[in-house]
């Protein structure tokens, strides 16, 4: 347990970055979801909608750390191999 003023402060701002991270990302993958949810219904339009939303979030994800850009390039690719896969 923290002990010193600091380490509390510490404790604290953790905890507030800690549930803020996990709300985005909590948000990316619902993103992704909607796009995977409009190609499993084989709605091309609306796959391209949803792919065009997720792709900035995806990007923002990368910059401020919450995720790694390897991992955001393989969800990118994936999602949009699968709505070109659908409109073709």
């Amino acid at each position: 347990m923290a002990n010193s003023a600091q380490a509390r402060k510490r404790a604290r701002q953790a905890e507030k970055r800690r549930k803020q991270n996990a709300s985005q990302r909590s948000m990316v993958r619902t993103y992704m979801k909607r796009v995977n949810a409009a190609v499993e219904a084989n709605d091309a339009a609306a796959a391209g909608t949803a792919l065009a939303e997720a792709l900035p979030l995806l990007d923002k994800m990368v910059s401020k750390g919450i995720m790694h850009k390897n991992k955001a390039a393989r969800h990118k690719s994936r999602l949009n191999k699968q709505v070109k896969a659908l409109s073709a």
